[in-house]
Order: structure tokens, then sequence, then C-alpha cells
């Protein structure tokens, strides 16, 4: 394939079947793998569509400048479009995020600003708030806000619905993906079930989010910090449609990590702490399934960010997610 530039490469990712990671399952379970696009991560969809209706709209100029808040997979996106299309990048983020995500966005040219993560969403110290300030004070900044605006469900309504449907002849029973902006799993579900109402939209929560216990009790509990990066929220998201969804499953930041690490050694397949996540809630929905069902996990972002974190056994150990290996002497190892 040749293309005009990187950002015509974005979307069309392939499905791959799980074998050893799924052995024992009636039915068949496909990764779709979107940590294959070029910035790493499904964000890039999203990226395109927002900043490409921005333009059109006359909200972002040429020579402006976009600002967002991130949890870093978004910003490879947008930092990605501001290169190919000339424009200036600012992105707030908060100080869980892996050290290699800014280092990544950094090298694209953009500017990082590290806000606190135990903050009230309305602090103005919070990620949230301080981007809003920038879009109001740098002249000719635009601010996409991933999390209301409406191109960001649409755009996987449009492309990643379609993809998957298509990809999977319609056969599609059981789509399991995590909640962060909810843009996908919004987009994708109302895609899915105007094709068939009976396909079952799984979302996954890590423990500490506030998104598990809204749908299941109706209830808005108390946000705990948690490490898994890039899903889960302290707040609501517009772009975020209950409606659309039929369960939803809570993991912890050890199966999560424990989940991607599986991945890459039992598939072969590199993903983040978060698609770690969504392949926890996978393996707990599995037992429910048949033979007739095809279910496909959707692996959002790359492993390459966490090589110092979910990926490194001293990280893993200190956190007490692996356990500390079993120290013998050399003259114990030879007997």
């Amino acid at each position: 394939m040749r293309y005009n530039n990187i950002l015509e490469a974005i979307g069309h990712t392939p499905l791959f079947k799980l074998n050893r990671i799924v052995r024992g399952s009636k039915a068949e379970v496909y990764a779709k793998c979107d940590y294959l696009n070029p910035g790493g991560s499904v964000k890039d969809r999203i990226a395109v569509t927002m900043i490409e209706e921005a333009e059109r709209s006359g909200r972002l100029k040429p020579g402006g400048t976009i600002v967002e808040g991130t949890s870093g997979n978004t910003g490879m996106g947008l930092a990605l479009v501001a290169v190919i299309k000339g424009y200036k990048a600012i992105f707030t983020m908060t100080d869980k995020q892996s050290k290699e995500t800014v280092d990544l966005l950094k090298a694209l040219g953009a500017e990082v600003i590290v806000c606190p993560t135990a903050v009230p969403v309305d602090d103005p110290r919070s990620y949230h708030q301080v981007v809003e300030k920038l879009a109001h004070d740098i002249p000719g900044a635009y601010h996409p806000n991933q999390y209301s605006n409406p191109a960001n469900p649409e755009c996987h309504y449009r492309t990643t619905g379609l993809e998957l449907w298509e990809d999977s002849e319609g056969r599609i029973t059981h789509f399991v993906i995590g909640m962060g902006t909810g843009g996908t799993v919004t987009g994708v579900g109302r895609y899915l079930k105007e094709k068939n109402p009976n396909v079952k939209i799984i979302g996954v929560d890590p423990a500490g989010s506030i998104l598990y216990d809204f749908f299941h009790h109706g209830i808005i509990a108390k946000h705990e910090p948690y490490k898994t990066e890039g899903i889960g929220e302290d707040f609501f998201p517009t772009t975020l449609d209950f409606s659309v969804i039929d369960d939803v499953i809570r993991v912890t930041d050890k199966d999560s990590f424990l989940w991607a690490r599986r991945l890459a050694r039992m598939e072969g397949i590199f993903a983040g702490g978060s698609s770690g996540t969504v392949m926890a809630g996978a393996i707990e929905a599995l037992p429910s399934l048949t033979e007739r069902d095809f279910m496909v996990v959707f692996i959002a972002d790359t492993g390459q960010r966490y090589l110092s974190k979910i990926y490194n056994n001293e990280w893993m150990r200190d956190n007490r997610y692996l356990e500390s290996p079993l120290r013998l002497s050399v003259a114990e190892v030879v007997q």
C-alpha cells in the first residue's frame, strides 16, 4: 500500500484469532488490534476526526495550537496530526503516566505539562482544568476535548464499528472494550446494535473508577486511585452512552497487568495495561459463551509505553503484582 502521509494509514486494523490464551473456550475469540495504528493506539482515529471537523468548522485555523488533556494515547494521535498539518501541540497529563509516554510526545515536538493525579476534577491543578485555562489563554488554541466531542463516538460508529461487522462477516456476538471517554464503546455499540440488536456490548472498568458502580447500582461511588492508564474515569464524559452497554466487568490493576503480559507471551500481542484489563474481562465472560458465539476483544494500545512499568519485573514486584523470586546461592543451585 502507498499513502500520501502517515495519517492515511490509520484504521482498518486486523482481527487476530486468539488461541493459547483462550484454550478450552467453546466460542471463537478474536483480538481487534488497534494498537497497530501508526501512533500505537485506537486514539489515532479520533485525533484525525476531531481535527478535521474543527478545520471544516473554522475552529482551528492554520498555524493554530492544539491543546488537550490526555493519558497519552490521544496525545500521540494529536501529535501526529499536528506534525503532518503544521500545528503546535500542548498536552496536559497526570503524573501517573509512564515516562515513555511523556518522552514520546516530546519527541514529536509537543509540549507536555504534568499535573497531579490525586486532585478532584474541578481542582485548578487537575489536568482537566489546566487544559481549559490553556485553551482560554492561548490565541488560536483549539481544545478538541475528547470527553465531550461528538466526533469521538461518531468516528467509531463510522469506522471501527463498520470494520468489526465486515471483518467478522456479521458473525460478531460479543464485543469487549475498555471504558474511558466512552467514545469507542458508544460508537461501536450503536453501530453493531443497529446491525444486530442481540450483539452483547461488554464494558470493562478498572477497580477504582466510578463507571462500574454507576452502571450496576446507579450510584456514584468514591473514586479511588488505580495504576492502569488510559481507561476508567472519576467523572461522566458526555461521550459515554450507557444505554448501548449490556454489562460492565470490574478488573483490578494486578489482573490487568498480568493478562497484558500473558497476551504478549501467549499470543505475541504486545499490548498496554488497559488492553490487559479488557483481556481479563473477556476471560471472565468466556464461560457463558457457546460454540455459536464470536467474541472480539479490543486491544487499544501498545505495550511499548510501559516497558518501565508493567513489563518491568522489578516494578511489578515493588507494587506487589508479582511474587518476589526465590533467591538461591550458587551452592544451592548446583546441588
